[in-house]
């Protein structure tokens, strides 16, 4: 959640060199025309140029063709294989806002989703994904939240999609007043005050909240996410737990969301397809990294093992990168 600074990320994926959106555009459109697809080729291409590389070349491809590049991939792929290059096609913003509406309209509501995507983004990332939300599907992204969540789960989503969370440092002082008042809203508390800890973990800064954990912990000797996990349930818990863990350390966050899609009871692909999309430029070496510390397995072996064909080499792709 923590801005970076200037320069390269820890993506995996960054700009490709010599890169060539008309070229890449008539490689596309070669290899959908006439019998069968190359696969191969349009996952070699897609995979290994960057989200702003993918956004030239549909406009190339409209340019040079005629057509709309996701929409002939739609038709000439199917399966895991065309969910992942069609994910691939859309702007950071675009994605997280399809993955939001499929989570509130599809059958059921997938918290999970809303609580992965929410407590993982900073302001602006947040900011333009409801405007992503309000352009592509023109609703608001808040009134579909509140329409389909309830309680305190409801009021965590809702206070997380102002996008206004404090960006500034730590206060010391605060740190620990904001600490106490965790320990008073929870573990010192003849039943829990979840509005307290909405209010200081959805708001707060992340330097800020780093602070107030170390306290916390130093008040009660118990561990921040321990107190959440025996003072909260259901959804809230989820989402104050995620939040916490993204605050610690997002790519510590996604590594383990990575081991539960794959080693699961079946492959969690959605999950599996999301998190490889939207982390591959952002900071998928310390994913990888803090995967086979965590685990004793590279991520990209993981991926390997639960996965087959073109689904798992583009996978592959993604997570190896393009240097």
């Amino acid at each position: 959640m923590a801005a970076k600074g200037v320069g390269r990320t820890s993506g995996t994926i960054h700009d490709f060199p010599d890169f060539d959106a008309n070229q890449d555009a008539e490689t596309l459109h070669k290899a959908m025309k006439g019998f069968g697809t190359d696969e191969d080729a349009i996952l070699d291409i897609l995979a290994t140029r960057s989200n702003s590389q993918r956004q030239q070349i549909i406009r190339a491809y409209k340019t040079l063709v005629g057509k709309d590049l996701t929409e002939d991939l739609k038709s000439e792929l199917s399966g895991k294989f065309e969910s992942l290059i069609v994910a691939l096609l859309l702007s950071a913003a675009q994605y997280d806002a399809k993955e939001l509406h499929d989570a509130l309209k599809g059958a059921g509501t997938s918290e999970d989703v809303l609580i992965e995507i929410l407590a993982s983004r900073n302001n602006a990332q947040i900011q333009q994904i409801v405007e992503a939300y309000k352009e592509d599907f023109d609703s608001n992204l808040e009134e579909d939240i509140t329409s389909d969540t309830s309680s305190y789960f409801e009021r965590v989503l809702v206070s997380l999609v102002q996008g206004n969370r404090d960006e500034g440092g730590a206060d010391p002082s605060q740190a620990e007043d904001d600490a106490k008042a965790l320990y008073e809203a929870g573990e010192n508390a003849w039943g829990t005050d979840e509005e307290r800890f909405i209010a200081i973990l959805c708001s707060k800064s992340i330097t800020h909240l780093l602070a107030v954990f170390d306290e916390y912990q130093k008040i009660n000797d118990i561990d921040i996410e321990d107190s959440i996990g025996s003072e909260c349930s259901g959804s809230l818990q989820t989402a104050l737990l995620a939040i916490v863990k993204c605050v610690k350390s997002t790519p510590a966050y996604f590594a383990e969301k990575l081991y539960n899609a794959i080693k699961g009871a079946g492959t969690d692909d959605n999950t599996l397809i999301r998190v490889m999309v939207s982390r591959s430029e952002v900071d998928m070496v310390e994913i990888k990294a803090i995967y086979k510390s965590k685990y004793d397995e590279p991520l990209d072996s993981a991926i390997v093992g639960d996965t087959g064909g073109n689904y798992k080499d583009t996978l592959v792709k993604l997570c190896a990168g393009n240097d």
